[in-house]
Formats: C-alpha cells, structure tokens, sequence
C-alpha cells in the first residue's frame, strides 16, 4: 500500500509462513525420475533420480530475487528442455517472465520476447507436435508462438481476462483455457497454427490442413436443441460444430469503393484536412459495386460437385463448416440463407474444397483444391450394408423432390395468374364475359391438380381419413432419410413409387392446363388491359 509496515502489522508472524512453498511440480515425459519443483520464494529444484537429491537454482536472468516460480513445463519432445514462468505481481511487477532451459535447468534464456510489458504470465505449455509452437497464459489473455517464443501473438475469441492455466486435449487438438472470472474455453481444433508459417502467410490466400470430419447423426437428448425443455436453469456449453470445418487465411481485405473512400475521409478528418465531396459519377459506381464474396465448391472423389458455400472475405484468419449435407433440390428462394439449404448427407470419402472470388461478376481462384476426409462413425445401430446404394436412392428422392417441389411454386404462381385474368375479364370495358367458363373450367383442373399434389384437403378438414398427396408422401420419405444413416427400406421405395406414378399424372394433367391458360392470354393480346402478373405479352402502348 505505498509503504513497509511494522513487524506487528496484519499477523505478520503468526499466520504467514516462514518457509518457502512447493507450487510448481512437472516430471520429463521423456526421462523418468527427471522432476523439477518451484517454490513461491524463487528456486527451482531439479532432481535426474526420483527426488533422491536435488539441484537448486535461484538466480535466473532478469528474474528478480525471491519472485514466485508459477508454472514448470518440462518438454514433451526433448529431456533436456523445460519452461519456466515466474510471477512477481505480489511485489507490484506485473512484466511477462517466461524462461526456457536447455540443460535441465543448469542455465536459462527468456523468451518474452514481445510479450506485452504489463501482464503477469501463469501458465505455460508446449504442443504436442510441434516443439516450437507454444502457448501462454496471462493476465490479460492468452498468446501462442510457432517460433520457439521468438514472437508471440495473441489468440483472439478470449474475453481481457487472467488465465491462470492451460491444457491441450490431443485426440482433439483442443486448447482449454481456465481463467479467473470469465469460466473455462476451449479452442477447437488449433492445429492450423502449426502450419502458420511465412511461406504460407505470404500466399494471397491459404486453406490450412482440414481435420478428418465424422459422420454420424448428432443427438438432442434433451428433446430440442439446446437446453431443449430443460429451460434457463441448465446451462451447457455448445458443442464443436458437426461437419468439416475449414480454416482459411486471407492477405488482404477486399474493401469496397465507399469504404475505402470513408476511410480516407477519417484520416483527413482525424487531421482536420479539408474533405472533398465525391463526384455523381463516384457515387453512382459506389452504388452499383457489389461486395465481394467467397464461394466454397465441395467435390468427391470423382470430381463432382456437392455442394456450395458463401461467406464475405475478411483479412486474417476465420473458418467456415460444412454440414456434410447435399444442397436441398426444393424451388429457390433468394432471399433465404444459402448456407442453410440442407439436402440429403454426403456419404463416407474423399472430398476437395476450392475457393473462388466473385466482385461485381468477375470470378478469380483464391484457393486450389485441398483434400479432405468425411469418416463414419463406427457407433452407429444400423449401418447401411449398401452405402452406394443408398446414396443413390437419397439422389433418385432429391430429384424428384426437386420436379415436385419446381411444379408446386409452378402452380402457385399460376393460380394467381388465373385469379388476375379473371379479374380482368369481370372488370375491364370490353372485355369477353363468355371466358369466365373457361376460367371456371381451368380452376376445376387447378383444384383436381392440387388434390393430387397437397391432398385432399375437404376430407381431412371433415375428420374423414384421405391418402396423402404426392407432396406428404414424398416429405415422409424426406424425413425418414435425412437424420439416418441405415439403408433403404420397403417402405421407402414404395411411398417414392407411388409419388413418382402419380407425379406423372398430375404434370400431364397440369400441363395440359397450362396450355390451356396460355390460349387465354392470348385472346386478351389484343386489349389495352393492365397488366396481369407474369403476362409476357402485356402491351405497353
């Protein structure tokens, strides 16, 4: 508090120790009965027989005297190498000490490096891979270097808080963070970093290794996803994402024309400069500029598109996942997610992701082809015998959902269409009132078309059991395969074969109604009508 107190202040010599305290403790995993032990008065102890005798060290360079050993690592590569973090923030130091020996402890070099000066480090380890990618914990986050602790660089995601230790998970490659105050993080997947070396930062873009990605049917035991039923008073943490997650390094940013004149604009400002106001023309191609965009094609083995993604591109490192799914073969909706149009899944194998970027219909490779592999889990009940074949009929189901899906918007769209003309022909001067027959006529067809497709509708309203519709038997066929990986059943193939058989009738039956229509369109070209919905023929003049 400012000041050197009395002998007699604040219990001094009847509740503190007068001994020094063992808070560090590690043993080489390459050498057995090779321990060190760190006191929180400054020593480290190292013993090469099982604790029979002792080295003591207690000066170490830069270190001041008596300052806590917080955390020894011994190497998991190396006998001879340790890590040593010492913590002084009890004597109001809060610099980063963070030593490594390479003689078991004899003599010890800092690899601070570039460590913030303010903020104490706890905790220190080392990957399980790679010797020269290591991680710190400390006060006000945690950091990692591939350089042997030449440069270090902090890891984004954590909250400004202290962590105080740190551990790997290694079937994982996890990296799980406790800290004081903000709970327990992990870090999926850290293994790019091993990767991160200037070679490939210098590239224009890079997609890192991409870990093995398991296919199986993730579970909601609790009935929802989430907490499900259970409400806020279960807390849970969310799991890894399923699929294949990519982990992409990006150069540069792809600024737009308004962003980067914004930003010139803030200097100018910042320095209070004169701004110039842009010209009608600078802001008219700002207007129509398009952002950039990422496009993630998925390939098999046989080089075949799968599926396709979209993100926006950021400077630095960020990720992407795949579900593992086909793209859904419903009717477009452009204004819905397109990352979120979920087929069928995607078989065990081999795949490839590429990277291309699209700017205002210009289209560039920004990544070639990486590999990687979709792998089964071998825990599943009921395992498909024949994967080929089932991915085939999950193909044969997509398809047919795409036919059915296109001729329900088709329909709809067309109602619509017929609801207008024959408002026209109620409404308009000069119009032929003789044609509402054959607009009652084609609404008769509409009606036998959409029993076909949705049901019929009267009879369940009435409580009286009906067949489903190509529509529901087809969706019971969808639900059945897509949160399942056991084969093709009976039941399957029969509901596809009816909803194909009478798919082919009702296209013939609306088809014919289509014609139908168009005929009456164009007996309305020639009147000055307003214009219908979908009409090509509308005359302007």
């Amino acid at each position: 508090m400012g000041q050197v107190w009395s002998i007699d202040a604040v219990m001094k010599n009847a509740s503190t120790t007068i001994y020094g305290n063992i808070v560090a403790l590690d043993e080489s995993p390459k050498k057995k009965g090779l321990l060190y032990a760190g006191t929180d008065d400054g020593l480290v102890q190292v013993s090469e027989n099982d604790g029979q005798t002792w080295t003591k060290n207690a000066s170490f360079p830069g270190i001041p005297a008596n300052t806590r050993v917080n955390m020894l690592t011994a190497s998991l590569h190396d006998e001879n190498t340790v890590f040593a973090v010492f913590n002084n923030h009890r004597s109001g130091d809060f610099k980063p000490y963070n030593l490594k020996s390479t003689d078991k402890g004899k003599t010890w070099t800092s690899i601070s490096s570039n460590l913030p000066e303010r903020g104490s480090v706890y905790c220190i380890k080392q990957d399980f891979v790679d010797p020269n990618l290591l991680f710190v914990g400390t006060e006000f986050g945690a950091y990692f270097s591939n350089d042997g602790g030449k440069n270090w660089t902090k890891l984004a995601g954590l909250p400004t808080i202290a962590v105080y230790d740190l551990d790997i998970q290694q079937r994982e490659n996890d990296l799980v963070a406790a800290t004081f105050g903000r709970g327990f993080w992990v870090l999926d997947n850290y293994s790019p970093l091993r990767t991160l070396t200037k070679e490939n930062l210098d590239k224009k873009a890079h997609v890192f290794p991409v870990k093995d990605a398991l296919l199986y049917i993730p579970a909601d035991p609790l009935g929802l996803e989430g907490t499900g039923f259970q409400g806020a008073n279960l807390w849970a943490a969310k799991n890894p994402e399923f699929g294949a997650t990519f982990t992409l390094y990006i150069k540069e940013d792809y600024p737009t024309l308004k962003g980067t004149r914004q930003e010139k604009e803030k200097a100018l400002e910042s320095e209070k400069k004169a701004v110039s106001y842009p010209t009608f023309d600078e802001l008219r191609k700002e207007q129509q500029e398009g952002d950039a965009q990422l496009v993630w094609i998925i390939r098999n083995d046989k080089g075949e598109e799968v599926r396709r993604l979209f993100s926006s591109p950021s400077k630095g490192i960020s990720r992407m996942n795949w579900n593992l799914r086909y793209e859904h073969t419903s009717a477009v909706n452009p204004s819905g997610d397109k990352n979120k149009n979920n087929g069928f899944l995607v078989p065990s194998g081999n795949y490839t992701v590429e990277i291309s970027l699209v700017k205002d219909g210009s289209v560039s490779s920004l990544v070639e082809k990486t590999p990687f592999v979709v792998k089964g889990l071998n825990n599943q009940t009921l395992l498909a015998k024949d994967p080929v074949e089932l991915n085939t009929f999950r193909k044969e189901v997509a398809d047919l959902t795409r036919r059915v899906s296109g001729t329900a918007t088709q329909m709809g769209e067309s109602k619509e269409l017929l609801y207008q003309i024959e408002h026209v022909l109620l409404t308009f001067p000069g119009t032929d009132l003789k044609l509402l027959a054959e607009t009652r006529a084609l609404r008769l067809i509409y009606d036998e078309c959409s029993i076909i497709l949705w049901g019929d509708g009267l009879k369940t309203a009435k409580e009286f059991e009906a067949l489903p519709g190509i529509n529901g038997r087809l969706g019971i066929v969808e639900y059945s395969l897509y949160d399942n990986t056991a084969g093709v059943t009976n039941a399957q193939r029969s509901n596809k074969s009816i909803a194909e058989e009478e798919y082919t009738m009702l296209r013939s039956k609306f088809d014919d109604y289509l014609k139908r229509l168009t005929a009456l369109e164009k007996i309305l070209d020639g009147l000055q009508i307003p214009y219908v919905k979908g009409r090509e023929s509308w005359k302007e003049d």
